[in-house]
């Protein structure tokens, strides 16, 4: 079978170089002309083996071979080009790069009517606009038009604005949404993210499920006062709210289970001086399991760690959700459908796992049948330049997917 590892790594090369500053890490926030660059690099090397794209209203790329309509139902495959700041070279392009070798790989073996679609989804990483999977989303009909106007980059422009130059369209979401029936299913791969499979010695698992995630944005309330003359019995800090919130959540966490993660990634404080105690403090709360009741348990004990860290103190408190997924579970049919590809190519049994990140295929999953694919991340290193995921190991899994996807 003529997937070839070395085209795998001159791709995810290429793309990385797609950033202001080549080897200290990726930087390609979604619209930029780094993201766009690296997009149209992935356009002209599929268009080298007789394809053809377009941009559906959200932002997102399709790309098919040129006797392939587009009212064929298809298999889907890929995933992101986007980059969190300082981030590394395999997460998302992982797996554009291999949707992109499937197409590669049909030419080469004269399949010039393979059932298949490359996707290049707009905003992942949720770095740019706040909010992540935003092209997914945007196509699915989880988000709609208003909604992703009312998110803003840091320049103060809105997804529309920012994506007017790359083929958005407001005008035009409805219509072009994902329509189920249109395709076969979805097969995302993607690098782990985690050190599991690398410590064990995994080198390509089967995603099963997508852990659901709730997010919080909380704000303390307290009285700013002189940082020399105010006693500790008389303050009312804001900032020391906030860190009692910081180290319950671990705790927290911990007292859920070890599948239950929580995260506070960002604190604002005001006034911020160095001689001042602060009066006001906000932070953002990520809490992920693999079930939803643990992350209803988890949204009671943390609005209750909240309160009590307001009462202790005398300060105000509010709590805003900004995100509730579900978790998600997996298409069977799909995960049968890959060990029995496996078993072809005589690989070992795959090991299983599910995801503490999301991905686009949480979005997708609950339309149409998907499946994942993880490859070892060493060390467990990602959204850091020392990313790295072994070159054979991404062949092995792109093999996967084309045999999964070009049998009946």
């Amino acid at each position: 079978m003529p997937v070839h590892a070395e085209r795998i790594a001159r791709d995810i090369q290429a793309i990385a170089a797609c950033t202001p500053n080549p080897g200290q890490g990726s930087d390609r926030p979604t619209f930029s002309p780094h993201w766009r660059k690296a997009r149209d690099y992935v356009i002209a090397e599929a268009a080298k083996v007789g394809c053809y794209h377009r941009v559906d209203a959200a932002g997102n790329v399709h790309i098919r071979q040129k006797s392939v309509d587009w009212s064929t139902p298809c298999w889907l495959a890929g995933s992101h080009l986007d980059s969190v700041p300082g981030g590394g070279d395999y997460d998302g392009v992982l797996g554009v790069v291999a949707a992109l070798e499937v197409l590669r790989t049909a030419a080469e073996e004269g399949k010039n009517s393979l059932p298949f679609e490359a996707i290049i989804f707009a905003e992942e990483e949720g770095t740019t606009f706040g909010l992540g999977m935003l092209g997914s989303r945007g196509w699915a009909g989880t988000l709609d038009a208003k909604a992703l106007r009312a998110l803003k980059n840091s320049q103060g422009e809105d997804y529309w604005q920012a994506g007017k130059p790359h083929d958005t369209d407001p005008a035009k979401l409805e219509a072009s949404r994902l329509k189920p029936s249109d395709w076969l299913g979805f097969l995302e791969l993607h690098i782990e993210q985690g050190v599991g499979m690398w410590k064990r010695g995994e080198k390509v698992a089967l995603v099963t499920g997508i852990n659901g995630r709730r997010q919080y944005a909380v704000t303390f309330g307290g009285v700013a006062n002189h940082a020399g003359s105010t006693g500790m019995g008389d303050r009312h800090d804001a900032l020391a709210g906030a860190a009692e919130v910081v180290a319950g959540l671990e705790s927290l966490a911990s007292a859920l289970g070890a599948r239950v993660v929580a995260t506070v990634g960002r604190i604002t404080v005001e006034p911020n001086a160095v001689n001042v105690i602060p009066s006001s403090a906000s932070l953002t709360v990520d809490v992920r399991a693999p079930e939803d009741g643990l992350l209803t348990e988890a949204d009671a004990r943390v609005r209750k760690l909240v309160k009590d860290a307001a009462a202790k103190r005398g300060l105000s408190a509010e709590i805003k959700q900004t995100e509730a997924l579900p978790a998600v579970a997996l298409s069977a049919k799909l995960a049968d459908r890959i060990r029995s590809a496996a078993a072809r190519l005589t690989l070992p049994p795959l090991p299983e796992t599910t995801s503490g990140a999301l991905h686009d295929a949480a979005i997708l999953a609950p339309l149409i049948p998907t499946i994942m694919l993880f490859v070892a991340s060493k060390d467990g290193i990602s959204h850091n330049p020392g990313e790295f995921s072994r070159t054979e190991d991404m062949a092995t899994a792109t093999r996967l997917l084309y045999e999964a996807i070009s049998r009946s």
